[in-house]
Formats: structure tokens, C-alpha cells, sequence
């Protein structure tokens, strides 16, 4: 009986690891911290790295918006920011190019040398979630067909700190 009981044991022993089955997986984890002192980046994760699409409305002939959401904080005064370029489309014919206006927290923004200031020193301290948000604005005589690409170049700036 006692040699029966073993070779159950074994048998099932035997069993488990013939049959068992294993799966690994290995990825990796990361992620950002941001400065306390100052910081705008973007809410939501891995966006900013790739195209974004104006997406054309056909029953009304138009072209959507692009709306992202930032994460922004300075500590001792307020946030700025300016474009570096003015921003446009373009399909690469002479004459067709489709302006953007680009708007921040709800301030339009320029290529104009002098920022301007999109979030209070209060909400900055506090620290806020706030829009950019990309339209176009239609040529005269309307869209042309075509494929269209462009580029819209933010500059965000601490502001100086007041004394007081």
C-alpha cells in the first residue's frame, strides 16, 4: 500500500510539471517629475510627439480644432508664453495656406516678441490645468484641396518675480 501511495505522489509530482505552463513578461516603467518651481507640460501622455489632424467636417465644409489639456505651476510669479513663428499650414503651392490661431488657457498668442501672460501668478502658484487650443481660419475664397502639414512652436516663460 505504502509503494502505491509513492508512486501516486510521484506520479502526480511528475504531472504538475509536465503540464504546467509559464509565461514571462518584462516591460518597462518610467515616468517624470516635474520641478516643483516651474513646469507646463502636457496632461496627457505622448501627444505632443506626433502629427495632429485638423479633421474636415464634410456636411459643413470646415475644418476641426486640435484641444489639449497642460498641466501647469510656477511657484513666485506668472506663466508666459509667445509662438516662435506665426503658425500655418501649407500644401506646398504658392498661395495656399491656412493660418491657426493658437490660443493658451484662453489668451491668443503671437510670434510677437513680447509674451504675453496666459496663466495669474495665483492660479500658477496653485497650480492649474488649462487649454491650448489650435483653430484654423479659413482663407479668403475658402479651403483648397490638398494635403496640408505645419508646425506650432510654444514658448512658455517664468515670469519675473515681483518684489514684495
Amino acid at each position: 500500500m505504502i509503494k502505491q501511495c509513492i508512486a501516486l505522489v510521484l506520479l502526480a509530482v511528475a504531472g504538475t510539471e509536465a503540464w504546467g505552463a509559464r509565461e514571462e513578461h518584462t516591460f518597462e516603467v518610467s515616468l517624470t517629475i516635474p520641478s516643483r518651481p516651474f513646469y507646463v507640460i502636457p496632461a496627457e501622455p505622448d501627444w505632443i510627439h506626433r502629427p495632429q489632424r485638423l479633421n474636415w467636417d464634410y456636411p459643413t465644409s470646415t475644418l476641426g480644432n486640435v484641444e489639449k489639456n497642460f498641466d501647469v505651476r510656477h511657484d513666485s510669479s506668472a506663466i508666459e508664453a509667445r509662438l516662435l513663428l506665426d503658425p500655418y499650414l501649407e500644401n506646398g503651392r504658392p498661395g495656399e495656406i491656412i493660418e491657426l490661431r493658437v490660443t493658451f488657457n484662453g489668451v491668443e498668442l503671437s510670434s510677437h516678441a513680447i509674451p504675453r501672460q496666459v496663466v495669474s501668478r495665483e492660479d500658477a502658484a496653485a497650480g492649474k490645468r488649462v487649454a491650448l487650443k489650435i483653430e484654423p481660419i479659413e482663407p479668403a475664397g475658402g479651403y483648397r484641396p490638398g494635403d496640408y502639414s505645419g508646425n506650432v512652436l510654444l514658448m512658455f516663460n517664468a515670469g519675473t518675480p515681483s518684489a514684495g
